[in-house]
């Protein structure tokens, strides 16, 4: 059943009204995707008085294909790599070294404008 909803705060609501089980609960945070993710979380952390924080990812994309992804970085330095990409198309390790560095400074910059430190 596909549902139509006005925006992201309605879909917050109706998806904290399905997560009351973890109310008030001082194990559980929220953690929104910016920026889309953002609006839906605030409206369940709000909902079930809980905090609320960001999960910031990027993806790494293949040297000039930056569309196809080789791999993802998040807040906290995770790595995920797609071997299947990396290996099928030779990216060498300078190469991929060169596109984390460019995607953790980006991660930095996007971590300050949202914490606003």
């Amino acid at each position: 059943m596909t549902m139509i909803l006005a925006n992201r705060t309605e879909a917050g609501r109706l998806l904290a009204k399905k997560l009351t089980t973890y109310a008030n609960r001082s194990d559980v945070m929220v953690l929104a995707l910016p920026r889309g993710g953002v609006p839906v979380a605030f409206e369940i952390a709000q909902a079930l008085h809980l905090p609320l924080d960001i999960c910031l990812v990027r993806k790494l994309g293949v040297p000039g294909h930056k569309e196809l992804a080789m791999g993802a970085i998040a807040s906290g330095g995770v790595i995920v790599f797609n071997n299947d990409v990396v290996k099928s198309i030779g990216i060498s390790e300078e190469a991929i070294t060169k596109v984390i560095k460019r995607e953790r400074k980006e991660l930095k910059r996007r971590d300050r404008l949202y914490r606003g430190n």
